[in-house]
């Protein structure tokens, strides 16, 4: 099995300069090669007798012929490793049961993340070692110390990529995972913003510790907005603005770490005590767009719950059962049935015609009452066979 570790690298201001513009360079590989992909498939429709189609040796050969002088002074392996990503892009174009399907785009300097890829990174006495450009002596090229041990004695292809001013490297490595002992148990999970239900009971993915970060990243955000109105876009930022940058930035890599570490905590608890395992094939994208309680979805990372999950039971040999999308674990009775449909469904508001809750599930049928999310949760039970 393959796994990736993700480490926080120690990185000093002299491979800082050379990291960001191995990215900056990587970008820009991304951008040309995406560029001359785009003529090559124009000349290619206008005239396909004289113009041949675009695939990624006639990329790169195209771009490798009109290098300019500094792109020989960086990682040759940066454009071979770009245009690469860039063929598989386009191959995922016309697959479209691909999360997040669409045509490659251009990347921006202003991405939140940025990086570059290398097959050349060797790790030596535990530390990273990358490949070193021609231009770049031999004294002014270090090793990169991570924050955690290594778990590889060697690196096929890695990434290392900026975010909030830190470093991290991406490294594969191959381990022998078993499979976990059969419990002969079931159990199913119906997602809810903040919280998620399932037979055990509840947990809580937006705990008051988040709610607090969550109250300081607004107020960090105002304050940035209040500046850049004082000084213009075009303006020389202070000092006071980087300085509050750094902190909205920390918040927010806050949060992203208390997040999956629940979201982590509560997937291994599944996979260690259940053997079938339930959940809704939500159509996330499409419920963010109404605009109901859009922002506490996106917090309570439906999506990752499920990629989690759903690598975790691939791992350690479980089953994991996606319900319908129109499956209606929410509108339907978990004793009788019954499907409630037009004026009597339950919504946000709960509903006007029978005077009941959102949180409230009735049946109008057979007269069962119970709580709206552990009566999903008993629906969704019901399909493991």
């Amino acid at each position: 099995m393959i796994k990736t570790q993700v480490v926080k690298l120690k990185v000093n201001k002299t491979m800082q300069k050379h990291l960001d513009a191995l990215c900056d360079y990587r970008r820009y590989c991304w951008n040309k090669g995406l560029e001359t992909w785009q003529l090559m498939y124009e000349a290619h429709s206008l005239n396909k007798q004289d113009n041949l189609s675009p695939n990624e040796r006639r990329v790169r050969d195209e771009l490798v012929a009109n290098k300019a002088d500094w792109q020989y002074d960086l990682s040759a392996r940066c454009l071979q490793l770009a245009v690469k990503d860039l063929a598989n892009a386009w191959k995922n174009f016309f697959d479209k049961a691909q999360p997040d399907w669409g045509t490659p785009s251009f990347k921006s300097k202003k991405a939140p993340r940025q990086g570059f890829k290398t097959d050349r990174a060797k790790i030596v006495n535990g530390k990273l070692r990358l490949d070193r450009p021609r231009s770049i002596s031999k004294e002014d090229w270090f090793d990169l110390k991570s924050y955690e041990a290594l778990k590889m004695s060697e690196v096929k292809v890695g990434s290392i990529f900026k975010e909030k001013d830190s470093y991290y490297a991406a490294l594969p490595y191959e381990e022998e995972i078993s499979s976990k002992a059969k419990t002969y148990q079931k159990t199913a999970v119906d997602v809810n913003v903040g919280h998620f239900n399932y037979t055990e009971g509840q947990i809580n993915v937006l705990p008051a510790k988040l709610q607090k970060l969550y109250k300081r990243i607004k107020h960090y955000q105002r304050m940035l907005a209040r500046k850049r109105e004082v000084n213009g876009k075009s303006a020389v930022k202070s000092n006071n603005y980087f300085a509050v940058r750094i902190k909205l930035q920390r918040d927010y890599r806050k949060t992203a770490n208390i997040q999956n570490d629940l979201l982590q905590q509560f997937t291994t608890k599944l996979v260690d005590n259940y053997d079938q395992i339930v959940i809704e094939d939500l159509a996330v994208k499409q419920m963010m767009m109404t605009h109901v309680a859009s922002k506490g979805m996106q917090r309570s990372l439906f999506s990752r719950f499920r990629q989690i999950l759903t690598y975790k039971c691939d791992w350690y040999g479980k089953e994991l059962i996606l319900a319908d999308k129109t499956y209606p674990s929410t509108q339907r009775c978990a004793k009788c049935g019954y499907v409630k449909t037009g004026n009597e469904k339950i919504t946000l508001q709960g509903n006007k015609k029978h005077g009941t809750k959102h949180n409230e599930y009735i049946c109008y049928e057979c007269g069962y009452s119970n709580d709206r999310d552990e009566n999903a949760v008993l629906n969704l039970l019901a399909l493991v066979k």
